[in-house]
């Protein structure tokens, strides 16, 4: 499975919905155009709070799955941590292929 999960991933960035790095995500989430965050397993505590403050804002579904090694190589970046899907069909086929079930937080 989780060959298929990276697979996706590979297809949403070369179809333009995948950006990755903790800026660019936490702008896409501020926008409304994040449908799911994903976290690298082994995220510094400095990006993980950052990007959580942005992702409890919006109430965005977010999970921890692989690493940033094998992350990054997928998205052709190195050293990335956070990645947001942009598109809803890519967020749900890569939930289901992980068989992770989505956190979502939202501050009152």
């Amino acid at each position: 499975m989780r060959d298929k999960a990276m697979s996706l991933l590979g297809f949403a960035k070369k179809s333009g919905n995948l950006v990755s790095g903790v800026n660019t995500c936490g702008f896409a989430i501020a926008k409304g155009r994040a449908k799911l965050v994903i976290l690298a397993e082994d995220i510094s505590a400095g990006s993980e709070k950052k990007i959580m403050k942005e992702i409890r804002k919006k109430g965005v579904p977010f999970i921890k799955y692989g690493t940033i090694d094998s992350l990054s190589q997928i998205a052709g970046e190195s050293g990335r941590s956070v990645f947001a899907v942009l598109d809803g069909g890519f967020a749900q086929s890569i939930l289901e292929a992980t068989g992770e079930t989505p956190e979502a937080i939202k501050e009152s």
